[in-house]
């Protein structure tokens, strides 16, 4: 199976690889479409979407797009840290979701006050590419996940229509 990833993003690449072990999967940087830090479950999907759909071409098999965004939730107080993932082969779709994590306060507030979370993790933490390392998702979870595992949950998710003939 050869499969596009919508993205440049090592982290990304490294999550699609993990949960297609025996696929040959390339790098096709695209743009989301989105906003740089995504706001809502619509935007945060739409996102995942619009790099698997810009990635495929026709020498790929499947293209995946993943995207990480910020939503609130009616059952759950505060601002959560969410990823989608989206996949393709230009007919049939797939979406799958990673887990939520719930954002600090502090960090929350920064976030819907404008800045994107990567910059506000690098600041609070003091270092640079926190999100191309285990990003929001491991420091806040004491490294229980990652960025890389959380993203490969939601890749995972969204490849469930390729690989089963459940769907």
């Amino acid at each position: 199976m050869y499969v596009a990833v919508g993205s440049g993003n090592p982290v990304k690449i490294a999550a699609v690889e993990a949960a297609l072990p025996e696929a040959r999967v390339e790098a096709e940087p695209v743009e989301s479409g989105v906003s740089e830090q995504p706001y809502g479950l619509t935007e945060t999907v739409a996102g995942a979407e619009t790099r698997a759909e810009r990635a495929l071409s026709g020498e790929y098999d499947l293209a995946v797009g993943l995207e990480g965004g910020v939503a609130r939730y009616e059952a759950a107080e505060g601002l959560w840290l969410v990823m989608w993932g989206a996949a393709t082969d230009g007919e049939r779709w797939g979406r799958g979701g990673g887990p939520s994590i719930r954002l600090p306060e502090a960090i929350a507030a920064r976030v819907e006050d404008g800045e994107e979370l990567g910059p506000v993790m690098d600041d609070v933490l003091g270092k640079e590419g926190v999100a191309r390392e285990q990003g929001a998702a491991g420091v806040l979870t004491g490294g229980a996940t990652d960025r890389q595992a959380a993203l490969r949950t939601a890749a995972a998710g969204a490849l469930g229509p390729f690989l089963t003939d459940h769907y």
